[in-house]
């Protein structure tokens, strides 16, 4: 059985072009050498179409069997990564085929490592599918939301594993470029089917490599190859066109720089993008301002729930240079009558989510301002979702979400089904645990329905999910799109 399957992985890998033909044996001995066995029997059936998550997952009934791994999601996924690995191409190969594909174009380059990192089972696809994906319209545009239910949950005994495993600083976090080949531990997820690109942007080292947990196409991290704090600034806007410049089919955008407002990791210097269009992207220009000393560059608020200003030019540079002015005064502007306040006792507050992307020949630019101010009645944040909605999104807004893409937490999928079951059948949903939460939430939307049925309860459960969240990006706004809000909006502006 363990040469049966060894013999359909190694099929996959030459299948998928992640090992050459010429590596079969080579391959095989490697896999051999994982599981301690010195026999093999060739097998007499041709393998076609594997399906790799069928073949691991034979592989690790085989492993724990044998004693090599135990039976948990944690340390299965710590030795499939080890068995990958044996299917995958040096890094040096990858980068080299990347170059070579990159010079007929970019996309052929990105399409080609996005497909080996899928294939490798970097990206794990049999998990992502899991997650629930649908749009909901509203009057900002179509708004994606997802459940997010690819990342697995850590099962007891690996908990208190590694809470016994001796603290490490190698690698200091999920974005150093020592991850690359890294084979894990029960508190740090192995990488020895992770692959890196080097690239230069703003003149020093990065990397750019592919999200394991893919929340729309092609979703990439680029990451400095130094581990440095985040930080919004002029080299920040240099670096988001460098990249795009080398990847014009590419959005690429910063999370704030600030807790509350920057919802990734702010401890090591990084961006997101990817080959996805966001309702942002789509949105249109609601009010178009004039920038003095930037007359050149077509500017204007967006039609969107966050305070957006989105600013256009075939230099980049001019881009930059405006970007750079606008940050600079958002650092330091105070409007008390619009609650915007720079710092309170020395802690600063303003900063900026920036998105850039190519249009044709234009460059563009969305400048999102956040604000990360706290108060007794919102100690989270003001400008964070608000209590009301924390029964559907209580995490802080990054920079996916400002772009139009609800990433929810996994509970949901099982609270929706509950209530499903509960609005149909007209049991009280405040006497389960589970969903109480919910209950003046339906209370307030159920009798906008008629003739609720099996056959249409999900999508209006759906519709209604969708509505909330584009009521916390509406908190998310530090200007609101009223009258008042736009008019605060623009004494910014005219600051400039």
């Amino acid at each position: 059985m363990l040469s049966e399957n060894i013999a359909k992985l190694v099929q996959y890998g030459i299948e998928t072009g992640l090992t050459p033909e010429c590596e079969r044996a080579y391959t095989t001995n490697l896999l051999l050498d994982v599981f301690g066995e010195d026999d093999f029997k060739e097998p007499t059936e041709k393998y076609e179409n594997i399906v790799l998550e069928e073949v691991l997952a034979a592989l690790l009934d085989e492993a724990v069997k044998r004693g090599l791994t135990q039976d948990s999601i944690v340390y299965r996924d710590l030795f499939d990564t080890r068995i990958m690995n044996c299917l995958m191409p040096r890094p040096h190969q990858v980068q080299r085929e990347f170059w070579d594909k990159y010079a007929e174009s970019p996309e052929k380059a990105t399409d080609y490592f996005y497909k080996l990192s899928q294939d490798s089972n970097y990206i794990r696809r049999d998990r992502v599918k899991k997650d629930l994906k649908w749009t909901v319209d509203s009057e900002y545009g179509a708004i994606d939301i997802t459940i997010n239910l690819s990342k697995p949950e850590k099962d007891p005994k690996a908990i208190a594993a590694a809470r016994l495993v001796k603290s490490s600083n190698y690698p200091r976090c999920l974005l150093c470029p020592e991850n690359e080949g890294y084979a894990g531990r029960v508190n740090h997820p192995a990488r020895q089917n992770h692959r890196v690109i080097p690239i230069t942007i703003n003149d020093t080292p990065w990397g750019f490599q592919y999200s394991p947990y893919v929340y729309y196409n092609e979703h990439c991290i680029v990451f400095n190859f130094e581990h440095t704090p985040m930080k919004i600034d002029r080299n920040a806007f240099i670096k988001l066109f460098d990249f795009v410049k080398l990847f014009p089919h590419y959005f690429l955008g910063s999370n704030a720089d600030l807790p509350i407002v920057g919802g990734s990791i702010l401890s090591h210097d990084h961006f997101q993008g990817g080959h996805y269009t966001f309702a942002m992207a789509k949105a249109p220009i609601e009010k178009s301002v004039v920038i003095p000393g930037y007359e050149d560059v077509e500017a204007g608020i967006l039609k969107w729930p966050l305070s957006v200003l989105r600013i256009r030019h075939r230099d980049e540079k001019r881009l930059i240079d405006l970007a750079t002015h606008v940050l600079e005064v958002w650092r330091g502007y105070t409007d008390e009558a619009a609650f915007i306040f720079a710092e309170t006792e020395g802690e600063p507050h303003n900063t900026i989510t920036p998105i850039a992307r190519k249009k044709g020949d234009l460059f563009e630019l969305d400048l999102t301002l956040r604000n990360n101010i706290t108060t007794e009645e919102n100690p989270l944040g003001v400008y964070h979702p608000h209590a009301q909605y924390h029964h559907i999104k209580k995490e802080n807004i990054g920079l996916i979400e400002v772009m139009g893409l609800a990433v929810l937490p996994a509970r949901l999928k099982e609270e929706l089904e509950l209530l499903e079951e509960y609005i149909l059948e007209g049991k009280d949903i405040s006497s389960n645990e589970k969903i109480e939460k919910h209950a003046a939430w339906v209370k307030e939307f159920l009798p906008g329905y008629d003739n609720l049925d099996r056959e249409n309860i999900q999508d209006v459960l759906r519709k209604e999910v969708g509505n909330v969240f584009v009521h916390v990006l509406e908190d998310a706004g530090v200007y609101k799109c009223t009258e008042e809000g736009r008019m605060a909006f623009m004494r910014f502006i005219n600051s400039l």
